[in-house]
């Protein structure tokens, strides 16, 4: 989804620009982490600002931010959230798990970000009084062009043709974690067809999943389609 904003001549991305402030506050061991910890923002006042009250880089007119609800440490005040235009990418937590687990064995619930992204959505729905738009993953697989022009009417952004296809490699504007997790996007040029990712979820981690599929549910039934 990031490619598709990003091609847009209108458009500025910032890669998960709350990664290195959890990753300073946790001591997660990911890939790169103290890499990530040196080179990115850790100052939480000055980061919101830049993503809420400062001008958008490069004078574009939307500023795409690519954020991952897991990096919403309880700890955090959510309410600049509401100062955005949020929109929900959800995806089907069997697919979500096997993927994560290649780089992270051993997840805890709250490493995979479903329970932060159902409060989340409540937040916004709870104080705009209205369900913020929310796409599927396989949907947009599926259905490219269709689901990226329901959702640009959803927010009231003209679709540009620019989503659907880039040249592949990786960008000055993804995050320096990339070289770990960004192989198979950096050799993209378009939406891949959805193919559902094969495996079974490990017996230790049944019980995470069935949570995060319940709220993964609770916001499914309210996607665009």
């Amino acid at each position: 989804m990031m490619r598709a904003w990003g091609n847009r001549s209108d458009t500025s991305v910032i890669d998960e620009p709350l990664y290195a402030y959890y990753l300073e506050k946790t001591a997660k061991p990911h890939p790169g982490a103290a890499e990530i910890i040196a080179q990115g923002e850790t100052d939480l006042p000055r980061l919101i600002r830049q993503l809420t009250k400062e001008a958008i880089p490069g004078g574009k007119r939307v500023f795409f931010q690519k954020q991952m609800t897991h990096h919403l440490l309880p700890e955090l005040n959510r309410q600049w959230v509401l100062d955005l235009t949020n929109c929900f990418l959800i995806r089907d937590p069997r697919e979500v798990i096997l993927s994560y687990i290649k780089k992270n064995p051993d997840p805890v619930l709250e490493d995979l970000g479903f329970v932060q992204q159902r409060d989340l959505f409540c937040l916004v729905q709870g104080r705009t009084k209205s369900i913020p738009p929310i796409v599927d993953a396989a949907d947009v697989l599926k259905y490219p062009e269709r689901m990226l022009r329901i959702l640009c009417e959803a927010i009231g952004v003209p679709f540009d043709k620019a989503m659907l296809s880039w040249p592949p490699g990786l960008r000055e504007t993804d995050g320096i974690w990339a070289k770990h997790w960004y192989d198979a996007v950096a050799k993209s040029t378009s939406f891949e067809p959805y193919k559902p990712r094969e495996g079974n979820i490990p017996i230790s981690l049944r019980e995470i999943y069935e949570a995060c599929r319940e709220c993964y549910e609770q916001l499914y039934q309210h996607r665009l389609n």
